[in-house]
């Protein structure tokens, strides 16, 4: 029996270029912080600038003649980062506020901190 891919991927409130802190896996005891940079919603995963780097060997090519061995960011579960509250200074959980003009804004649940559009 063949399981079924779901295309859609789950409700998820980290974007493209909000700051999140490591809460599970590799990174979590060094506490580390990084940029999203890219999120794979149909997976479930995000790749965060200073997170979970691989290395990759890199054949001789015409580009990179000598080759080598390159670091590189490699996904991780969004369940293992949350987003950085700067004025609480910690990984917070997010809510969703929407205004009488229509806006909407994520909140910090803590700190009640606006974090920026929804």
């Amino acid at each position: 029996m063949k399981k079924r891919k779901d295309k859609k991927g789950a409700k998820c409130r980290i974007r493209r270029d909000d700051i999140v802190i490591a809460v599970a896996g590799k990174e979590k005891a060094a506490g580390k912080t990084g940029k999203v940079l890219k999120v794979i919603s149909g997976k479930g995963k995000v790749i965060v600038q200073g997170l979970n780097y691989l290395k990759k060997t890199l054949r001789p090519s015409q580009q990179s003649p000598k080759g080598g061995i390159i670091d590189k960011e490699a996904p991780i579960p969004i369940s293992n980062v949350m987003i950085y509250c700067p004025k609480c200074a910690r990984g917070v959980r997010v809510g969703i506020r929407r205004y009488e003009d229509g806006t909407k804004v994520r909140f910090c649940k803590r700190c009640d901190e606006t974090i920026g559009k929804a």
